[in-house]
């Protein structure tokens, strides 16, 4: 991943609401949900929500789709995981690590 694009990537999570429905989409996984599901699950105003489904799109984060009449806001799983390998590239001195991240103290030699 670039450095541009890992910018922009947490530029738009970089902000409450933005992070919020984002989360929400990771939870709802590839099927994604729809602006009203995602208005009322996180109680948003649509007009607020339409906005920040907008940055996360442009940031790569999130992807639309429209089937039938609907539109479906899916979580980029792909963008999100190039971006946590960006962040996480040199952990451990550059030694490659199996351990989770989030696991402080592994009881690794790398960590």
């Amino acid at each position: 991943m670039e450095e541009k694009i890992a910018v922009a990537s947490l530029a738009a999570l970089a902000q409450e609401a933005r992070l919020r429905v984002f989360r929400a989409l990771v939870g709802a996984g590839p099927d994604g949900m729809t602006p009203g599901a995602l208005a009322a699950m996180l109680d948003v105003p649509a007009s607020t929500l339409s906005f920040h489904l907008k940055g996360l799109v442009h940031a790569g984060l999130v992807t639309v789709e429209r089937e039938g009449r609907n539109l479906f806001y899916k979580p980029n799983l792909q963008q999100m995981n190039a971006l946590l390998a960006y962040l996480t590239a040199h952990c451990c001195q550059g030694q490659p690590c199996d351990a989770p991240v989030s696991t402080p103290n592994c009881g690794t030699s790398c960590c």
